[in-house]
């Protein structure tokens, strides 16, 4: 036998993937867990940078504000990472901006390095990776489903995102744009 191969109508040989098709785009998740109460929000963006950090906390502020009118200080626990170190200048600057804007005093607490094991975000993130364990996450809508499905502390919570316009077309197809801030759950 050997030697043949499959050809499309003009005669050309056909590619195929040994595994799951590319992202047509990277969606990043943001964590906000209030330790006080267990409510957990998950915020996604496009890219993990200081201002997807702070603009995330913009969105989950105005999300909860009207529920916590007493609140008048934030603290916030950091691992200390790339986007949100105490030492990055443009973190910084955005929690000044946020804190002016907000009205708040946020008080940065960092853990040590090589300690995140010790911060309960943690331990969201390993909840939604067995949630969405198998699944292909081959597009905003599948993401923000299997989000959707995972519970915390034995509730769901708000799911949200930033600059969508379209949640369909998941076979590969640009699933955004700009458009005004979601929220789902």
């Amino acid at each position: 036998m050997g030697g043949k191969i499959r050809t499309g109508a003009d005669g050309t040989i056909a590619q195929g993937l040994d595994h799951d098709p590319p992202a047509t785009r990277k969606w990043t998740p943001l964590g906000i867990l209030m330790m006080a109460t267990g409510a957990l929000t998950i915020i996604f963006g496009t890219q993990e940078t200081s201002d997807f950090w702070v603009d995330g906390l913009k969105v989950w502020w105005q999300l909860v504000q009207d529920r916590l009118p007493l609140i008048r200080r934030l603290v916030i626990y950091l691992d200390n990472g790339p986007n949100n170190s105490g030492s990055r200048t443009q973190f910084l600057k955005r929690m000044v901006e946020f804190a002016d804007w907000s009205g708040l005093e946020i008080r940065l607490v960092y853990y040590p390095p090589y300690h995140s094991k010790y911060n309960p975000i943690e331990r969201c993130w390993s909840s939604l990776e067995q949630k969405w364990g198998g699944a292909l996450l081959n597009c905003l809508k599948v993401i923000l489903q299997q989000a959707l499905r995972m519970m915390w502390c034995g509730q769901q919570f708000p799911v949200t995102l930033g600059r969508i316009a379209n949640l369909g077309r998941c076979n590969g197809g640009n699933s955004s744009g700009s458009g005004n801030l979601r929220s789902f759950g």
